[in-house]
């Protein structure tokens, strides 16, 4: 007899159910679209207005107002280049927390690979995700983007470490969600703090400039201040041949890059393992 045969019910492979599971996976995805846009007027468009919005919201606010556009060129492709990396974390670590919890009536029905309520929320993100891309890659181009081979592979770091920290934080929280409701207060407060956190609103070397050196050094292992100034790099830099009082981070291909996504990978096999070992316990507290 094979030791799966004994392995406790309700509990799968992790994240390997979803790779063979690739068929349900596009099924719930494109159910959580349809079901967000469901009786919508504008449908996928509000993915273009909300963004919009809330980029002349921080450009005036930031830019004029606290005057962060003067002396440096092209200031719009640098706010929105670190808006849609936050909107994309946002999105995918809010709604991957919330996943299990808002499919428990499903949950408690059948059995399924309960991973893909997380990873579903990853790719639902992506969708929302593309049209801002394609947003910012029209500003980027109508200024004059020069991109070289290092910033289209910036811009693919910062992106995957951006998807897999996101992911690994909702497979945490996911778990605790299903346990103890407070942790959507926790999610809340953490997409709040993550946008000041990371340089989207101002320059980094405004935080080295006024902070001690390890916590500097704190700031920059951050991995969501990694992906958004390679954001920055990989979209803003080629557009401008006057980057004001911004600098590319020390050291930011050679160790922090390598070390966010080492830090996003090892929160996925954690956020994993913690998911399959309370999974089975999952319908019954929902």
């Amino acid at each position: 007899m094979s030791t799966d045969a004994l392995a406790p019910p309700g509990q799968g492979r992790g994240l390997l159910d979803v790779w063979r599971n690739r068929y349900l996976l596009r099924l719930i995805v494109r159910k959580e679209v349809q079901v967000r846009y469901r009786g919508s007027v504008l449908g996928i468009l509000w993915s273009y207005i909300k963004p919009a919005i809330q980029f002349v919201v921080f450009y005036i606010a930031m830019g004029v107002f606290l005057g962060l556009n003067k002396g440096m060129s092209n200031y719009a492709v640098y706010l929105f280049s670190g808006i849609v990396v936050m909107n994309f974390f946002n999105e995918t670590f809010g709604n991957a927390a919330r996943s299990v919890v808002g499919n428990g009536q499903l949950i408690k029905k059948i059995y399924l690979p309960r991973e893909l309520f997380p990873v579903s929320s990853l790719w639902v993100a992506v969708v929302h995700f593309v049209p801002q891309l394609l947003v910012l890659l029209v500003a980027c181009f109508v200024v004059g983007w020069r991109p070289g081979l290092l910033h289209l592979a910036a811009i693919a770091a910062g992106f995957t470490i951006v998807a897999v920290f996101a992911l690994g934080l909702g497979l945490v929280f996911t778990t605790a969600n299903v346990f103890f409701r407070d942790a959507e207060n926790i999610v809340d407060l953490i997409a709040m703090v993550a946008t000041w956190a990371s340089p989207v609103l101002y320059l980094w070397t405004m935080v080295r400039d006024e902070s001690p050196g390890w916590l500097l050094t704190l700031y920059l292992a951050n991995p969501l201040t990694v992906a958004v100034e390679l954001f920055h790099y990989g979209f803003w830099v080629p557009t401008t041949d006057n980057l004001g009082a911004w600098q590319v981070p020390p050291h930011l291909f050679s160790v922090w890059t390598p070390l966010a996504l080492a830090i996003a990978a090892a929160l996925v096999v954690v956020g994993d393992a913690i998911f399959r070992r309370y999974e089975g316990h999952f319908a019954q507290e929902l």
